[in-house]
């Protein structure tokens, strides 16, 4: 049963299939690179579309029964570590709402929560989703979506103790959560209410993150069929002791989305690059991105960005070298 959730519909092998024998219809040769890279195109762009759709719309539903004022009141009857565990939890189910994870930040910050708990939802919320995990279970199975999300989990809670401890309120720049978004309203009870909410918020992340899934599956498909596996072995494979790093330096500018850079990530991985190097790069893109760091900036001060962005590279850094440390339990 398991094997056929997997395959099936995780997995979408009968998709594959289907648009095998399509290709096929059409004269087309699957095994040549044209054919090949036509093939993983068409696939893939369906594939996370399909996934997408329905996670967006799960997780917008479930989303919409932990408004900013619940969560704050569910955070507040926690402590020490038990309190950045529940926000890292809670930034787990927040990554689809039509306003990012950072003015929600700002309305946590502004309500006055404790700073270690707003960073470790900060930190969870972009990394690690509900999504991304179904997404990378479909593409890499079960060992390595798990491993991922645990090991961002605890980049998250670690993170938020770090900055707990350092006792750095002083670094937060006064700001006033914008009450007109629909992350810091009020939440309807109606059913149907939450339904079109959903709806919208299906509507509103497809618009923005369509446009990333074409370029980083076209990206895919090129790596896939066209580039030499010499090439991606010598670069990010075991000869390369700093493949980690480099993953995760040139991750950090970048600006894709995480549902963007998964076929890349599954390419650069058929071709011989290591689990930790891809995972890091992974990681990097969705944690650190530039535009996420601008905003940031306008919230807290150079010192406490430093330190966020500092806390978040070593967690990436050891979380890359340990799915190369276990790459061939988790494969």
């Amino acid at each position: 049963m398991w094997t056929f959730i997997k395959n099936q519909i995780f997995g979408m092998e009968w998709l594959h299939i289907l648009f095998e024998k399509m290709l096929a219809a059409f004269g087309l040769d699957v095994q040549s690179k044209l054919g090949g890279s036509i093939l993983f195109f068409l696939f893939d762009v369906t594939k996370i579309s399909v996934l997408l759709f329905v996670l967006i719309f799960l997780i917008s539903y479930i989303q919409s029964y932990f408004p900013p004022e619940r969560s704050k009141k569910i955070m507040t009857r926690f402590n020490g570590i038990t309190a950045q565990i529940v926000a890292a939890l809670l930034g787990t189910i927040t990554p689809f709402c039509s306003c990012s994870s950072i003015p929600i930040f700002m309305g946590f910050t502004a309500a006055g929560l404790p700073l270690g708990v707003t960073f470790s939802f900060l930190i969870s919320s972009p990394m690690v989703d509900l999504g991304s995990l179904v997404l990378l279970m479909s593409i890499f199975g079960w060992k390595i979506a798990v491993t991922y999300v645990v090991l961002g989990l605890f980049i998250a809670v670690i993170g938020g103790s770090i900055i707990k401890h350092l006792h750095m309120e002083d670094q937060i720049i006064e700001v006033v959560c914008c009450k007109k978004t629909c992350c810091c309203g009020k939440s309807d009870k109606k059913a149907e209410s939450r339904v079109k909410t959903a709806f919208h918020s299906v509507l509103s992340t497809l618009k923005k993150v369509f446009p990333y899934i074409l370029a980083g599956v076209a990206i895919g498909a090129i790596i896939h069929n066209w580039i030499p596996e010499d090439w991606i072995v010598s670069i990010l494979g075991e000869k390369n002791p700093f493949g980690v790093v480099l993953a995760t330096i040139f991750g950090i500018p970048m600006y894709a989305d995480i549902f963007a850079c998964i076929p890349i990530v599954e390419s650069l991985l058929a071709k011989g690059a290591l689990l930790g190097v891809v995972m890091s790069f992974l990681m990097a893109v969705t944690a650190l991105s530039l535009p996420s760091i601008i905003m940031l900036r306008k919230t807290v001060k150079p010192k406490l960005l430093a330190v966020f962005v500092g806390i978040c590279t070593v967690g990436i850094l050891i979380s890359g070298f340990f799915f190369n440390l276990f790459q061939k339990i988790l494969i």
